[in-house]
């Protein structure tokens, strides 16, 4: 018996502050939401009242919304979220177990952290009337020192995030594999790596490649970089989208990824792509991305949806009414400096920043249908989110007033073969 089932999704929720009650745009925005069995999001922020103290890093800032704003997201329509980003750790161990209490609080079942490994990768169940979906998220970015750990037969697991990794080869041709082999010996940078390596304590480099301090090169007639997903990180994701398919109708992958192709945002790096077609090769449905600030392509891979970036769905980076210590020092400001002194020294005077992006502001809702295991609809509704509003209005998503962002949204997906059908702020996707 075939199951049909539909799915809507949103990027990025930064927020920091309560939803007004009623605002220019929410309704429609939220009806939007509520057209999806599965509704999900990125909760892009810790969900406490600061009964932890702060990390020694941070994802950019030190982000911490009320529990309250969970209600909030409730009105929006969600019902499934990811807390797996560069945040998650903002507010060390303690900010992690208060956000996964919260949402628990809240009935919002969430994947992608928990409080050791197993419970991290383990996928988050929503049952429907229409049927059962799993969510399976990860993070590509994050600080080493937010994955989680395994729990082994006498010690307890580490909370942290699922974490996706990634191996970077960078080429060179040999004019300039020598130059560098040559600023390596004048300064010594390898020497204490040779010696043990010499020892026998690290294994011999590969032919052809050539180690520079913590980077690895390899010769090539072509200079470039790549990247590559980490082995065992995808086994364990694979080894999860495996178990969700004996228990889930269709199971959704949740990427946070900042990484990008060179300079440029709205590319993403190869080894995302690479991601997120395995996880369909394995048996996902729909991978969904975000994480860049900016929207990227979609591509339609095996009559699946892959989203590479919904771009942010809620922008409220201005609107963080506390910050520890260390950040203020950081902008050589004492710790009893107002939040007005701190991000007018961390924005050059409000110069620079996200909220001097305006395609920060600028995203899409994706709705769409899957039948038999394939997308048979997906149908776009273009967003944004006040550029250039006051602080007390910027930030939240209302529906855009023109075709602009889908557009761009057309361009970057027509080399992935995805063509958009657009009529005003709407678009659906021409399906083969």
């Amino acid at each position: 018996m075939s199951t049909k089932m539909s799915f809507t999704a949103a990027g990025d929720m930064l927020v920091q502050r309560r939803l007004p009650e009623e605002y220019p745009g929410f309704a429609e925005i939220a009806a939007e939401i509520k057209k999806g069995d599965m509704r999900f999001f990125n909760l892009e922020t810790t969900v406490h009242n600061y009964e932890s103290y702060g990390s020694q890093y941070n994802g950019g800032s030190y982000l911490c919304a009320p529990p309250e704003i969970l209600d909030d997201v409730k009105r929006f329509g969600f019902n499934i979220t990811s807390f797996a980003n560069n945040h998650t750790l903002d507010f060390s161990y303690g900010g992690v177990e208060k956000t996964l209490e919260n949402l628990r609080r809240a009935g919002i079942p969430n994947s992608g952290v928990g409080l050791n490994m197993q419970q991290a990768s383990a996928p988050a169940y929503l049952d429907c009337n229409t049927g059962r979906t799993a969510l399976i998220a990860v993070t590509s970015s994050f600080n080493p020192a937010a994955m989680a750990g395994n729990a082994s037969h006498s010690i307890i697991g580490r909370p942290g995030v699922n974490g996706l990794r990634f191996n970077t080869t960078y080429f060179l041709d040999p004019a300039h594999a020598e130059a560098l082999k040559e600023i390596a010996a004048l300064t010594e940078m390898n020497a204490q790596r040779e010696v043990i390596r010499a020892e026998g304590y690290l294994p011999p480099l590969a032919e052809n490649v050539i180690e520079f301090d913590t980077l690895t090169f390899q010769m090539a007639d072509k200079v470039g970089k790549k990247t590559t997903v980490h082995p065992s990180d995808m086994a364990r994701i694979e080894k999860s989208i495996y178990e969700a398919s004996l228990q889930a109708d269709y199971i959704v992958i949740s990427v946070h990824g900042h990484e990008m192709r060179g300079a440029v945002k709205r590319e993403g790096a190869d080894f995302l792509e690479e991601f997120a077609r395995r996880c369909i090769d394995c048996g996902a449905h729909a991978v969904v991305g975000h994480g860049p600030h900016v929207i990227r392509a979609i591509e339609i891979y095996k009559g699946c949806p892959i989203f590479y970036s919904l771009g942010d769905f809620v922008l409220q980076n201005e609107n963080i009414p506390k910050q520890p210590a260390d950040y203020f020092e950081l902008y050589k400001l004492p710790s009893d400096a107002t939040m007005h002194d701190l991000f007018k020294a961390r924005d050059a005077g409000f110069t620079r920043g996200l909220q001097t992006k305006k395609e920060a502001f600028e995203t899409f809702i994706p709705y769409w249908e899957m039948e038999n295991g394939k997308v048979t609809k997906v149908s776009l509704l273009a967003v944004e989110l006040g550029f250039g509003m006051p602080r007390s209005r910027s930030g939240w998503p209302a529906p855009a007033k023109d075709s602009s962002i889908l557009e761009q949204l057309a361009e970057l997906s027509e080399p992935f073969g995805t063509k958009l059908k657009i009529h005003g702020n709407r678009a659906e996707i021409i399906l083969p």
